[in-house]
This record gives structure tokens, sequence and C-alpha cells, in this order.
């Protein structure tokens, strides 16, 4: 546990630059017809920046609304199985729709609202982010459209069902591998076709300038209230903390304030799938390579002829091919490390999150908690971890118990 607040490392506030670049990653690589849209979004942001009046209604939806704070709990059941370090939970979790994404899809309304626009279309792959764009949008009284892959559909049929419920419309994406990928193209072709009235939220802090930037800044709360939470409980900050990673809106939101803090180390956990093996996977920092994917430069699963590489993760949310360009900017500045984690561990992480504390993870957090697992091991008990517990996992309920071979329960399929 650290004793004090340490010593400031990276300026984090000057990034992305004004052309919306972190280093050499980011930027925005898209079709004219984009340009304009995006331009406005970036100068209608800009100003509610600035506003007071914004975010004072910001925080009045975050609290009221989607149930911020979230709580810092202590672990020490699972903690003592495990033994070594302390494990601490960031309660993500516990946010109204279920997860981190509320806090995105809240402050990407009221810009909607700003902006005039009285339609919203989002994509979404866990359907996390669906559930909370749909959510925002019932209660701003937008018309909603939501993209999903046929195949997460599938694996979370559940939130195809809230979604609906709370009054979206939910078009299945049959191309390609029917998964988060295909349902940002086809967002975005809808977006290039109706810019007049629509905005696209975007779910995660990668694509073109100004999300990834704006994306993270509606998450960084997490990580503020985190450090706050923390220096309170133990009087120190984390020696570690850790987050699952596959577009990296929760991790950047989680790690953002503590950038400056260098004796505290930053772990992201990408998907290790069933193998490393070339579609086996979506850790994009094992055999990934720099390239462009839908308006953002980045690191990216791609062959040696540019073409994007087909993707596996137990987690319909880290089945994505690139990772959010602010973390290949801090990989490279060597502040933020990646890991992953294999469907097997994050299954098992699932499982004893479940019976150890009670509290039940959704499988991209698992990713994230089966690597604090190894690393609690590794760790004397005067060391403290600190992981997002990005999701809850009622959504991953029948695909796990599918995945485990349990046996008589109801299926639930939507089209």
């Amino acid at each position: 546990m650290k004793e004090t607040i340490s010593k400031k490392y990276i300026s984090r506030n000057s990034l992305p630059d004004k052309n919306g670049r972190f280093g050499p990653y980011g930027g925005s690589y898209v079709p004219e017809t984009l340009y304009y849209p995006l331009k406005e979004l970036e100068e209608a942001y800009h100003e509610a920046k600035n506003d007071k009046g914004f975010a004072s209604e910001l925080n009045m939806l975050l609290k009221e609304f989607a149930g911020r704070p979230t709580e810092l709990y202590y672990a020490q059941q699972l903690s003592d199985k495990i033994g070594g370090a302390k494990i601490f939970l960031k309660r993500e979790d516990l946010l109204h729709t279920g997860a981190h994404k509320i806090n995105n899809a809240l402050g990407q309304a009221l810009l909607a609202k700003r902006m005039g626009k009285k339609r919203i279309i989002a994509e979404t792959g866990a359907g996390q982010h669906g559930i909370a764009t749909a959510s925002v949008c019932a209660r701003f009284g937008f018309e909603c459209k939501i993209y999903m892959g046929a195949e997460d559909m599938r694996r979370q049929a559940l939130n195809v069902f809230k979604m609906r419920l709370s009054g979206a419309e939910v078009q299945g994406v049959e191309a390609g591998s029917k998964t988060l990928k295909e349902a940002i193209n086809e967002a975005m072709r809808d977006w290039v076709t109706n810019v007049r009235n629509t905005h696209y939220i975007l779910g995660s802090a990668l694509g073109a300038h100004p999300y990834p930037g704006m994306v993270r800044d509606f998450h960084k709360i997490i990580g503020e209230e985190t450090k706050r939470q923390f220096v309170e409980k133990t009087g120190g900050l984390p020696d570690e903390m850790i987050a699952c990673v596959g577009g990296g809106s929760n991790a950047i939101g989680f790690f953002h304030d503590f950038l400056e803090e260098s004796e505290v180390k930053l772990i992201g956990v990408e998907a290790g799938g069933r193998s490393l093996e070339d579609g086996d996977h979506a850790a994009r920092f094992e055999g990934g390579k720099l390239g462009v994917l839908q308006g953002c430069r980045t690191w990216i699963l791609q062959n040696k002829d540019g073409q994007i590489n087909p993707t596996h993760s137990v987690s319909a949310g880290l089945d994505y091919a690139a990772i959010g360009p602010e973390h290949a900017y801090y990989r490279d500045k060597g502040r933020i490390d990646f890991a992953h984690a294999s469907d097997e561990d994050a299954m098992n992480a699932f499982k004893t999150l479940s019976s150890e504390e009670g509290i039940l993870p959704a499988l991209e957090t698992s990713h994230g908690l089966a690597y604090a697992f190894k690393r609690a091991s590794q760790l004397s008990k005067e060391h403290t971890i600190c992981v997002n517990l990005s999701g809850r996992g009622d959504k991953d309920a029948m695909e796990a118990a599918r995945i485990m071979g349990v046996k008589g329960l109801p299926s639930m399929t939507l089209k």
C-alpha cells in the first residue's frame, strides 16, 4: 500500500492533441461525409466542457439515474483464499444497467440534446453499451437503433430483450464474424446516411477523433472516485490497478487519474481466447500490427496483407480486433502494461468471485480478475491490488451455464 500520493509521472491532460492524436495513434480516418458531423461533435463537446450547466446536469444524472458514486469493496474472503495481496474491487457493476457504460451514454445523450439531434444509434457487443444507450434514450425521449452482431445477440439474448423493452430497435448484423466489428461497420453506414438528425453514441474509447478522448473523459470519474476512496479506506494508493481491455473505455477511465502516480502499476488485460494462434484470441499486443480500423490508427489484429483477422473471446465485449489509441500510446511509454487471460482462466475467475464473495462478474471483467488472482498470489499481504469490476454477470449467466454444461436450463434466443 502506498502511504502517500506519489510524484507526478506523465501529464495526462495534454492528450489528445488538437488533431486527435496520442503520439502516432488516433486521428480521424473517415470518409468526407463524416468530417462535418465529427467536427460538429468536437465543437459541441469543447463548448460543453466549459459549461457549468452541462457539468451540473451530467453530475445530477450520474447520481440520481446511474447511481454514482460506486463503492470500493475489500474482498477479504477472496483475498484470503487466493493468498498474498489484498484485493479491492471498484464496483461499477452496481450502476444502473449493470456496467460502466452508462457514464458515457449519459454524457453523449446530453451532447445529442445540445446539438438538437432526435435520433440515436449505437453499436454493442456484450450488450451493456446497448442497454445503457437504450435506457438513456428512453429517459430523453430519443428514437434509438442499436446494431449488434448476430452471434453476440445469441450470446446476450437477455440484453437484447432489455433493449427492446426500453423502446430500442435492435438490428442484427449477419456479416463477417457477426460480432462487434461488423456492428460498428453497420452503425457507421447508418450515420453516413442520416447525419443531419442522428448522433452515434460510440461505446468505447476508440474510433475517430473526438471519440477516444471524449469517451475517456466521461469515464474518468471511475478513477477519480477510486483514488479518493482508496485513500479514505487505506490511507494511501493501491500498488497495482487491473482492468480488462476490449476497446478500453473502462480501463482508461479507471487508470486516467493514476497515470501520473508512477509508483502505481497499471495493467490492462486482453482476451487470450482459446490460444494465441490467429483467430483464437483478441489480444492485440500478441501478434497485432499498427494499422487503421474504423477511423482510428492503432494496434490491430491483421494479416500480412492488412486484412482484419478473425477474433475470438468467451466474452462478447472483448471480441474486437483493435485497441483504443490511448492504450497503445501509454504502452509505448511504458506506463500501462498489458497481459492476457484465456477463456478458461476467465471462466474460473467468474466462478471463483461468485462462490467466494457472492458477486457475479461479467465475463469481460473476469479476464481482469483472472490476472489479478495470479498477481495477488505472487505478492505479499502488505501489497494491494484494485480491480475495476466493470460489469455484472447477469447477462452472461446463461452462456456460462452452456459452456459449463449445465443441463435443464431454459434457452433464450431472439432475432
